[in-house]
C-alpha cells in the first residue's frame, strides 16, 4: 500500500502546482478529474497496443517507437478538446494536458508495481517523479500544440494572416514533446541527472508558456474590451463612425434593406453588451472579486442572449458573413460568454 500510495504521490503534487497555475479557473475540478480518467484509459489503450507490437518489435526498438505512440494515443482526447474550443488559451492548454498526462502516470505506476519487482519506498517515489514529468509535460506541449494548430487554422478560415512564426513554433513543439519522452526512454544516464535536465526543460517550458499567455490574456481583455466599449457607447449615441467598427457597418449599409439593417445594428449591439459583461467578469475573477451577480442582471443577460440568437436566425447567413468582422466570436469570447450563461442559469429559474 504504501509504494502505491509513493506512485500516486507525485501526480497528485504536479496537477495540483499546474492547477494553481489557472488564476481565471478556466477548468473545473470535475473536468480535471475527468481528463485525469481519459489519461488512465489512454495508459490501457497502450497497454494492449504494447502487447501486440512487443512480439514484432525488440527492446531497443520499442525505446524509440513506444513513447511516439504514447503521446500520438494520449493526444486523441487533447484533440478532441482543441477543435471543440475547450482550451482557449496557453494555460488551460497546459492544465489539460498535464491532467491527461498524470492520469496517464497513475495507471502506468500501478502497472510497473504490479508487474515488477518489489521496490523500496525511496525508488519508487522517486521513479515516481521522474515518470509523471515526463508524461505529464509532454502531454502539457502536444496539448498547446494542439490549442496552436487549431487557432491558426481559425485565423486562416477567417482570411487572416498567418505568420510563418507561429507555424514554425507550432512543428518546433510538435517534435519536441515526442523527442524528450524518445530521449527519456533511450537515454539511460544518471537516473538525478536525467531528471534534474527534464525537469529543467520542462519548468523554463511552462514559465514561458505562462508568461506569454499572461501578456495575451490581458492584451485580449484590456485592448478588446476597450474597443467594446467605445463601439457601445458610439451605437447608443447614433455615431457609428467614430470608430473603425462603426465605420465598417455605416460602408455595408446600403447592401441591406433597412428593416435588415435594423437587425444588424440590434445584432452587434447585442453582442458587444454581452461580451463586454464576460469579460468584465472575468477581469473580476483576476482581481479576486466574486460578488455574486443580482438576479435582475442574470435575466438581463439571458434574455439578450435569447434575443441575439433570435436575431442571428432570422438575419440570415449572407447577413451574419457581412458583419462577421464586427462580430468575431474568438475562442475566448465564446468561453467567457459561455461562463457567463452558465454563471447565470445556474441560479436562475429562466
Amino acid at each position: 500500500m504504501i509504494s502505491f500510495l509513493a506512485a500516486l504521490l507525485p501526480v497528485a503534487i504536479y496537477i495540483f502546482v499546474v492547477y494553481k497555475l489557472d488564476s481565471f479557473s478556466l477548468i473545473s475540478v470535475r473536468g480535471l478529474l475527468t481528463l485525469v480518467f481519459l489519461g488512465m484509459l489512454a495508459a490501457l489503450a497502450c497497454y494492449g497496443i504494447f502487447l501486440l507490437t512487443g512480439k514484432y518489435l525488440s527492446e531497443d526498438t520499442s525505446d524509440y517507437v513506444n513513447p511516439i505512440v504514447e503521446e500520438m494515443v494520449k493526444a486523441i482526447s487533447l484533440f478532441w478538446m482543441a477543435r471543440r474550443k475547450k482550451m482557449v488559451f496557453f494555460i488551460d492548454s497546459v492544465i489539460c494536458g498535464a491532467a491527461v498526462g498524470g492520469g496517464f502516470s497513475i495507471l502506468e505506476n500501478v502497472f510497473y508495481l504490479m508487474l515488477g519487482e518489489s521496490l523500496g519506498f525511496g525508488t519508487v517515489l522517486f521513479r515516481g517523479l521522474e515518470v509523471a514529468l515526463i508524461h505529464m509535460g509532454c502531454s502539457a506541449i502536444l496539448a498547446v500544440v494542439l490549442m496552436m494548430a487549431v487557432r491558426l487554422e481559425n485565423l486562416h478560415s477567417l482570411g487572416q494572416k498567418v505568420k510563418a512564426g507561429h507555424v514554425l513554433m507550432t512543428c518546433l513543439l510538435f517534435i519536441t514533446s515526442p523527442a524528450l519522452h524518445v530521449f527519456h526512454n533511450s537515454f539511460h544516464v544518471n537516473p538525478i541527472i536525467q531528471f534534474v535536465v527534464v525537469f529543467g526543460v520542462m519548468a523554463l517550458l511552462i514559465v514561458w508558456i505562462y508568461q506569454y499567455d499572461s501578456d495575451m490574456i490581458h492584451q485580449w481583455l484590456d485592448t478588446g474590451l476597450d474597443q467594446q466599449v467605445d463601439l457601445l457607447i458610439n451605437i447608443r449615441e447614433g455615431q457609428l463612425g467614430d470608430t473603425a467598427a462603426g465605420k465598417f457597418l455605416v460602408s455595408v449599409k446600403e447592401n441591406f434593406p433597412p428593416v435588415v439593417f435594423f437587425d444588424v445594428i440590434c445584432y452587434v449591439q447585442l453582442y458587444v453588451e454581452l461580451s463586454v459583461a464576460a469579460k468584465s467578469r472575468f477581469l473580476m475573477r483576476e482581481a479576486g472579486i466574486d460578488t455574486p451577480l443580482e438576479d435582475s442582471a442574470k435575466e438581463l443577460y439571458l434574455s439578450q442572449y435569447a434575443e441575439f440568437k433570435s436575431i442571428e436566425k432570422r438575419m440570415g447567413s449572407s447577413a451574419r458573413i457581412t458583419v462577421s468582422p464586427v462580430v468575431r466570436m474568438s475562442p475566448a469570447d465564446r468561453k467567457s460568454l459561455d461562463d457567463l450563461l452558465s454563471e447565470c442559469r445556474s441560479v436562475s429559474s429562466v
